[in-house]
């Protein structure tokens, strides 16, 4: 199963060469706003969140944080044209970030980047779903020691 990456940015123009860049590697998907953004999480598996930092209405940071409990597996990647060190600290600390990259981003770069990333929530699902299976196997080994 190939699971989506999703590019939040208000930059439109960021939102179309991000595509450009990526659709041929990745299923893309792009929302110019936290709110959109969420709405795509809700209606899509998605196992890679990059956002841009600097945005209208919520930071990136805000927006990693809010969806932290819903979708606490996907793996997530902040980008900005700024280097801002307490915002580095806080999307390490509050969003859960992955990595912290700054604008302009290299394409082989980031195209490395978001393979390791889905790499690693692959992984997540796969541990998972394991962990479940394991977890009835041992309630049916009991039941069957019960009843013996």
């Amino acid at each position: 199963m190939q699971y989506g990456v999703l590019y939040v940015d208000d930059e439109i123009n960021n939102l179309n060469s991000f595509k450009a860049a990526f659709r041929r590697d990745f299923t893309i998907f792009t929302a110019q706003s936290a709110k959109e953004g969420r709405k795509i999480l809700d209606n899509n598996e998605i196992g890679v969140i990059i956002t841009d930092q600097r945005m209208p209405l919520m930071t990136g940071i805000e927006f990693l944080e809010s969806i932290l409990p819903v979708y606490p597996d996907t793996i997530r990647i902040l980008l900005t044209g700024f280097a801002d060190i307490n915002a580095v600290m806080d999307a390490i600390n509050r969003g859960q970030v992955y990595k912290y990259l700054v604008k302009p981003w290299q394409n082989e770069e980031l195209k490395m980047y978001i393979q390791n990333a889905l790499e690693i929530y692959h992984l997540r699902r796969e541990n998972k779903e394991l962990a479940q299976k394991l977890k009835l196997a041992n309630i049916e080994l009991e039941n069957l020691l019960k009843s013996q």
